[in-house]
């Protein structure tokens, strides 16, 4: 199974701050990748050029957006609370980091092994949401204060669908045999492990979105809500909220709340790799080239359907969420325990 880092390095400080340090280039580097590769998709889907004039392709002209951000001078409104409005953009960005530390790259290696790695992500999750919350809160803003609520709505809702469908793979996990040799290692499965769950279906020689579906669709859509991207941008709605929840917020504060977000991305399909599309597994390339290619091919799957579809209404939002995701959640993990059992 994947080594820690400690294990490699094996001073533990060393290799906390190798890890962090490690972590954060590959998140900076995504960001800006994505932030290309989004202008460069909407431009495609809209019949436009893109970025072209900064550097090959228009490659350099996020790193000239992020000098430019970085450099701005950081306002603070008045009568803000100023703990919680300093606070906001580093309680949104620090679980995302952690999130990263948790993921099966390869069959060799993790920043950092535990045995609930799927549990800690979601609750690392309801920890952003807390972030969001104090931003809007802070910020002395009515609209700033409307799209935070919004938000912590939107993700309480779409957390249900979301968890529910990644149980469904837990469940399925947790049936198999409890032993399997991968690799001439004999593993104990761990239903909650993620680092199991890819090495489960690379032994098998499929991924689980052939024998799961309907849960790996339930996912892709509840992770598009979770990350409060189109078209469940609500609590960001420009046309009704100015910049929803970090209105109020300029220069680095703002610039971690869309580094968290491209972040964020980066981490719901990286963890729907894992889940639904076998991880590493994969002929001829590397595992984490196999691994990295997954993701970024779901991350253009939900850039795609922010350009393709309108945005929906708060009202039509939850309806969809608690009417229907919800429902079809329950049941196919009911119906998933059902086969489990019968089979």
């Amino acid at each position: 199974m994947p080594q820690n880092i400690v294990d490699i390095i094996g001073n533990p400080w060393l290799a906390l701050i190798a890890g962090v340090a490690i972590i954060m280039t590959m998140l900076a580097l995504n960001a800006l990748f994505s932030v290309w590769l989004e202008r460069k998709l909407s431009g495609w889907i809209q019949r436009r050029m893109g970025p072209t004039e900064v550097g090959p392709f228009g490659l350099l002209q996020t790193v000239a957006d992020m000098i430019k951000l970085l450099s701005k001078q950081i306002i603070t409104p008045k009568n803000v609370d100023h703990t919680l409005y300093a606070a906001a953009p580093i309680v949104v960005f620090i679980p995302v980091v952690a999130s990263a530390a948790l993921l099966p790259y390869s069959k060799n290696y993790v920043f950092h092994h535990v045995d609930i790695s799927l549990v800690m992500i979601f609750s690392f999750a309801g920890v952003g949401i807390i972030g969001i919350f104090m931003a809007g809160w802070a910020s002395n803003n009515k609209y700033a204060l409307l799209g935070a609520m919004r938000a912590v709505a939107q993700n309480i809702s779409y957390e249900i669908p979301l968890i529910l469908s990644a149980l469904s793979i837990a469940l399925i996990v947790s049936s198999m045999d409890h032993n399997i040799i991968v690799d001439g290692e004999l593993i104990r499965l761990n239903g909650m492990n993620l680092a199991h769950i890819t090495a489960l279906q690379s032994e098998k020689g499929y991924p689980f979105i052939f024998i799961a579906p309907v849960a790996a669709i339930i996912y892709f859509i509840a992770g598009i809500a979770e990350l409060n991207r189109g078209p469940f941008d609500i609590p960001e709605a420009e046309s009704e909220l100015v910049a929803g929840f970090h209105t109020e917020y300029s220069g680095m504060r703002f610039a971690l709340f869309f580094f968290a977000e491209y972040s964020n991305m980066f981490i719901v399909a990286m963890v729907a790799t894992a889940l639904f599309l076998g991880g590493w597994m994969g002929p001829i390339l590397p595992g984490p080239v196999w691994f990295i290619l997954k993701t970024y091919m779901l991350v253009a799957a939900m850039m795609w359907v922010r350009w393709t579809f309108p945005r929906l209404r708060f009202d039509q939002l939850m309806t969809f969420c608690w009417l229907i995701l919800v429902p079809i959640s329950i049941l196919n993990l009911i119906l998933t325990a059902f086969v489990i059992k019968v089979i």
